[in-house]
């Protein structure tokens, strides 16, 4: 079956940067987009950043927009979320998926499940 394994997280001082990497196995990486999402507490899980299974369209949700930056190694079937300048408010459970259901449209995202989910990675700013 579909694994994924999120790591990188930790805790980090208001204004640093982080690399998330997330494993994936159990299926044909280079078929698929991948993305990121992150759960807040109290909070919905709610959409990062995407990427296509290429490499060459990525999408973020505005809140992130140019401070993070998803990028993918289709040889070590591995994806990578990058984060600078972090804030406070970007505290919470990052999540790794594999775009399973097609939820990904290279400049876009339709909303709902990518399908298949890592265990998450907590990342915490301080201010």
């Amino acid at each position: 079956q579909v694994q994924l394994v999120e790591s990188g997280g930790g805790l980090v001082q208001a204004g640093g940067s982080l690399r998330l990497s997330c494993a994936a196995s159990g299926l044909t990486f280079s078929n698929y987009a991948m993305g990121w999402f992150r759960q807040a507490p109290g909070k919905e899980r709610v959409f990062v950043a995407a990427i296509s299974w290429s490499g060459g369209s990525t999408y973020y949700a505005d809140s992130v927009k140019g401070r993070f930056t998803i990028s993918r190694d289709n040889a070590k079937n591995t994806v990578y979320l990058q984060m600078n300048s972090l804030k406070p408010e970007d505290t919470a459970v990052y999540y790794c998926a594999a775009d399973i259901n097609r939820r990904f449209y290279g400049s876009g995202y339709y909303g709902g499940d990518f399908g298949s989910w890592g265990q998450g990675t907590q990342v915490t700013v301080s201010s």
